[in-house]
């Protein structure tokens, strides 16, 4: 029996939560190691199945198969085509930076009670959400993909409202009840998501007779198994509803920026970067795999959504105060790319989708845990209260203005490659709708430079005199970061020769062609 590396990579991150948990009350410092030297091994887990893994071989590699729960056609099934290794490999290598974000964020500010154990509980709940991210990539049980699809948000909800920013205006009780406001909100969201998928689920077995991916699309394309249109249409509803909530696409986003505002800096990249991924991956596994007919039939409408997403999300950040919730609509302006890309139906969409959502999460990461140094040292996360600190601190400003950049897609670096393609792909099928959307690349523009030019040009105020410039663990965080910014986005080939098999099992799934372009002859 050959080593079970996919579930070795959900299993290490999990055992270390434990394990992280369970240190010492005072202790704080060999949590914060044993958490980081976790996420490093898991890097390394990572980069194995990467390594393993054959674009040129079969869909599903690397799998796993047992009997769970055989009465009710429940199997542990796991394995990655080239989007799932992606988005694995973007969970684990984001992770060691987060953990090193966060070394001091919760830190407790009294230390009397010696049996208060928030640092060891913060890095704990890290890792139990790596481990349940990754096996969600993994899983090919529709079951088992349910479960930890779920399972992730109790962790994220204690993230959010037990460790939460204290840059925060007024006083600790009304932080409190902003945190705890956010966590409910992010959860019942959420949780209303999961309830409609999962009668959607028990209506998926009752028409199958078994929740194995690869065994209902086997058994709907050799004919065996048929899904009577409106059951299809009803199933598709009820599982796009739920990962476009997790997305979040609008009307179903506003649950983002609450979430994004309250946490600390490395949970709003948690959340962003890496939790909300798994609703756009889910869309391609699922959604296009499992009911074919039923995507195409929503296209329109999905576009249209996801058009609203990519204008709406942009023109709210421009007139944020706020800088973690302009990355926050930022965000949700970037998911509507990403959704876009998925539903054009084209492989240029599709692959832009898929390098997009890596490339969204570096560059959000980069951004945002920039911005995360920066409002530690001010206190304040009100873009009014900054003003010259590039003269002050001028590599954190240089970051910044790199992570930004990276934001509205700057050539050269990693996102302008999936944003090119996800234009270029809608554009092929629908031109109007990919004329519109350019409209978001003009408005991250404006969002970003105005962002920079107000907390990083200028004079400098009282406020900023005292700002420091990015300590050795901050440089550790950021540079790595920009350096795979840029080399994605000068070398994009390896994930594109990754991704791009994947995308061509998921156009043979829904019985799309890409349209071929309309050329008049020279000659006549």
């Amino acid at each position: 029996m050959s080593f079970p590396l996919l579930t070795a990579t959900a299993v290490l991150p999990a055992v270390g939560a434990i394990a992280t948990a369970a240190v010492p009350a005072k202790q704080r410092t060999a949590a914060k190691w044993l958490a980081l030297l976790v996420s490093a091994g898991t890097l390394v887990l990572a980069a194995l199945v990467a390594i393993r893994f054959d674009p040129d071989g079969g869909r599903y590699q690397l799998t796993e198969s047992h009997a769970w729960i055989a009465d009710f056609g429940v199997r542990y099934e796991l394995g990655v085509d080239g989007i799932g290794v992606a988005l694995v490999a973007l969970t684990a290598l984001l992770m060691p930076f987060i953990i090193l974000a966060g070394w001091h964020d919760a830190d407790p500010q009294e230390t009397g009670n010696s049996r208060w154990r928030p640092t060891q509980g913060f890095f704990a709940l890290i890792l139990l959400v790596e481990a349940m991210v990754i096996i969600s990539f993994e899983a090919t049980d529709v079951f088992v993909f349910y479960i930890f699809f779920e399972a992730m948000l109790i962790p994220m909800y204690f993230l959010i409202g037990g460790f939460g920013d204290r840059a925060h205006a007024g006083t600790e009780e009304n932080a409190a009840a902003q945190r705890s406001y956010a966590a409910v909100k992010f959860l019942l969201y959420n949780l209303v998501g999961g309830l409609v998928m999962l009668a959607a689920v028990i209506g998926l077995y009752v028409v199958a007779g078994n929740f194995s991916l690869q065994g209902i699309a086997e058994a709907r394309a050799n004919g065996s198994l048929s899904m009577a249109t409106s059951t299809e249409r009803w199933l598709f509803l009820g599982f796009f509803f739920a990962f476009a909530v997790k997305a979040p696409l609008w009307p179903l986003h506003t649950w983002l920026p609450n979430a994004m505002g309250e946490a600390t800096a490395p949970v709003a990249v948690l959340i962003t970067a890496v939790v909300d991924k798994v609703g756009t991956f889910a869309m391609l596994r699922f959604c296009l795999q499992l009911f074919p007919e039923a995507s195409k039939w929503a296209t329109p409408v999905i576009l249209v959504l996801a058009l609203i997403s990519i204008v709406y999300g942009a023109l709210l950040a421009v007139g944020q105060r706020d800088i973690k919730r302009l990355v926050a609509y930022a965000s949700i302006s970037h998911f509507g790319f990403i959704i876009l890309g998925i539903f054009a139906m084209t492989s240029q969409g599709q692959s832009g989708a898929t390098l997009y959502m890596v490339n969204h999460g570096i560059s959000t990461a980069a951004l945002m845990l920039v911005a995360g140094f920066l409002i530690s040292r001010r206190g304040s996360r009100l873009i009014a209260d900054y003003g010259g600190v590039q003269k002050v601190a001028p590599v954190l400003a240089g970051t910044f203005l790199i992570g930004g950049l990276a934001t509205l897609s700057l050539p050269g670096l990693a996102p302008f490659v999936s944003e090119f393609l996800v234009l270029v792909g809608t554009f092929s099928r629908y031109p109007v709708i990919g004329i519109i959307a350019t409209v978001g690349i003009v408005l991250a523009a404006l969002y970003t430079l105005v962002l920079y030019q107000r907390t990083m040009t200028g004079p400098v105020k009282p406020s900023t005199e005292g700002i420091t410039d990015l300590r050795v663990r901050e440089l550790a965080v950021v540079v790595p970061l920009i350096a795979v910014l840029i080399f994605l986005g000068v070398y994009p080939k390896p994930l594109t020769e990754l991704v791009n098999p994947a995308v061509k099992h998921t156009m043979s799934d829904v019985q799309k062609k890409d349209p071929k372009p309309e050329v008049e002859a020279a000659h006549k």
